[in-house]
């Protein structure tokens, strides 16, 4: 049975299938299959963007979908502490965090130089790949636009290139081992993500601060949540665009 509720958001929009297409980023055919094969189910990002878009609830257009009460204390759920700045989290709290991964391992950063100078995040590096967890690390191109970008934002100008070179000199022990891949993204941040497996930690970005001074929000994921998963799509979508190097001197060939 089609998705009519849909249908007809669209049609009393006064938008083509094409113009909504083109303002969630996906195809015609794409819209078109949500209308018809109902079972396809958009991505819940998409869900959101419609909804917005069309000026509906979710849950008119996909019924199925839970309440935003529901929504909301599910999130709730899902936050295990908020700190109020970085600089007050345990220094511990990282390597044990990590000490538990054993599917998902991955840092997502500008710089995060100050992890590169914890001995016991290094340590825990190497057990995790001698285990055979895949480790991901996804450091700021620093010869991107985005980099010059937060450096200024910060304050602190070139310096934040310099910091990351200085992060992957850091890591230098750590590359070539296996299961242990670097890779340079040349995205805006709006948080610097920690994860392991379904427990993160995430430090918001604030503009004319470093990050020492922003918020952390230690997450995890439980059944029926959706903040992890938000961040953890954005880890992804990262890591899809970032460029691999095989050394920290590889810094050539900037995507900025």
């Amino acid at each position: 049975m089609a998705n009519e509720r849909l249908r007809g958001a669209i049609i009393e929009s006064g938008l083509t299938l094409e113009q909504v297409a083109e303002r969630l980023g996906v195809s015609a055919k794409t819209v078109e299959r949500w209308i018809n094969e109902p079972k396809r189910q958009p991505y819940r990002r998409f869900k959101y963007a419609a909804a917005s878009l069309l000026q509906c609830e979710m849950s008119y257009l996909w019924p199925e979908e839970r309440t935003s009460a529901e929504v909301t204390e599910a999130g709730n759920a899902e936050l295990v502490k908020l700190y109020p700045h970085r600089s007050v989290v345990p220094s511990r709290l990282w390597p044990q965090l990590y000490s538990s991964a054993t599917r998902h391992f991955d840092v997502l950063v500008y710089s995060g130089f100050w992890l590169t100078e914890d001995a016991a995040f290094h340590q825990v590096v190497k057990e995790k790949s001698a285990a055979g967890v895949p480790v991901r690390f996804m450091l700021g191109d620093p010869d991107s636009v985005a980099v010059a970008t937060r450096g200024a934002d910060e304050g602190i100008g070139g310096a934040m290139a310099s910091k990351i070179r200085n992060a992957l000199i850091n890591y230098a022990p750590l590359f070539g081992l296996p299961g242990v891949e670097f890779r340079l993204h040349s995205t805006t941040l709006y948080n610097s993500i920690y994860r392991a497996d379904d427990e993160m930690l995430a430090n918001g970005h604030l503009y004319g601060v470093g990050a020492y001074m922003a918020p952390v929000l230690h997450i995890q994921r439980i059944p029926g949540g959706e903040l992890f998963d938000a961040y953890a799509e954005s880890v992804e979508r990262v890591w899809e665009s970032a460029r691999p190097i095989s050394s920290p001197t590889a810094l050539g060939g900037s995507s900025a």
